[in-house]
């Protein structure tokens, strides 16, 4: 009888593929660390009324992966059937590229999110699973996204028809967005503990 060894399956990816899937692995982790042990009200509690719940932090960036979702899909068709290929490294626009740094955290600007991307206001508890469940959708659009040219593929942002951005931007965008919204998070955490 004939042995076959079997092999482990190694995924081979771009570098600035398996960088953005890195960033969103963390962010899993960083939101599963943040929301550990906390109560559904400890969870939509916040400062004051002006001010975001930890519930409503990760609702908008939930509310902006509905929106940025469909445009990310029509410019991977539309890639694919352009044949916009490529192996990379990759260059991308030097004013979007500014725009992605400044929103790192700790933000030193902060911006008014516009009314089509504010929070939910039910139900802001399952918003939780709901943050989980789109990691693994971004991740399984990034993976899509491999062999694509990330600089020559091109979106329009929902934020504003003015705003363009290439495909790799629009995925670094998405993680800096997250990490800034988990960095606001934990100061909301930090003073619910202060409180208690």
């Amino acid at each position: 009888m004939e042995h076959t060894e079997s092999k482990e399956v190694v995924e081979v990816l771009q570098p600035e593929i398996r960088d953005y899937l890195r960033q969103f692995e963390e962010a899993i982790e960083g939101a599963q660390h943040l929301v550990e042990g906390l109560s559904p009200e400890q969870l939509e509690w916040k400062e004051g009324p002006d001010r975001w719940s930890i519930a409503e932090c990760l609702s908008h960036l939930n509310v902006t992966a509905d929106q940025y979702y469909p445009a990310i899909d029509r410019s991977m068709r539309r890639a694919r059937e352009q044949e916009l290929l490529g192996k990379g490294p990759f260059r991308h626009g030097f004013l979007m590229n500014r725009f992605i740094a400044m929103l790192e955290p700790p933000p030193g600007r902060s911006f008014k999110a516009p009314r089509n991307f504010k929070p939910r206001a039910r139900n802001l508890v399952n918003e939780i699973g709901i943050f989980f469940a789109h990691q693994k959708a971004i991740m399984k659009r990034v993976r899509q996204a491999d062999g694509l040219d990330l600089a020559r593929v091109k979106l329009v942002s929902p934020v504003s028809r003015w705003l363009r951005m290439s495909l790799g931007q629009c995925f670094a965008l998405l993680a800096t967005h997250e990490r800034r919204h988990l960095w606001q998070s934990a100061r909301v955490k930090e003073a619910l503990k202060r409180r208690t």
